[in-house]
């Protein structure tokens, strides 16, 4: 049985995709529990992120964040350079 597509670009992406999804799917549950208020428009970004380490950035700061301001912010930026 031929196992190459399990180690192709194509299989690499796709898993980094699902732990991108999974951390997003986290990250939105962890504020949920916290009780942080999350916008459609801040949900969107969240979801649309593809990057599973500024996802985890994200979910680090989400842990004492009390606004999604918070979460974004990046070495005291609040702007949108980690989308």
């Amino acid at each position: 049985m031929d196992l190459s597509f399990f180690q192709s670009q194509t299989a690499q992406q796709l898993r980094a995709e699902g732990r991108a999804e999974s951390r997003a799917k986290d990250l939105l549950l962890l504020l949920g529990h916290r009780g942080v208020e999350v916008s459609e428009q801040d949900r969107e970004r969240i979801v649309g992120c593809g990057d599973p380490d500024v996802l985890g950035l994200w979910f680090r700061n989400a842990l004492t964040a009390t606004s999604t301001a918070e979460i974004f912010a990046s070495a005291g930026e609040s702007g949108t350079a980690e989308r």
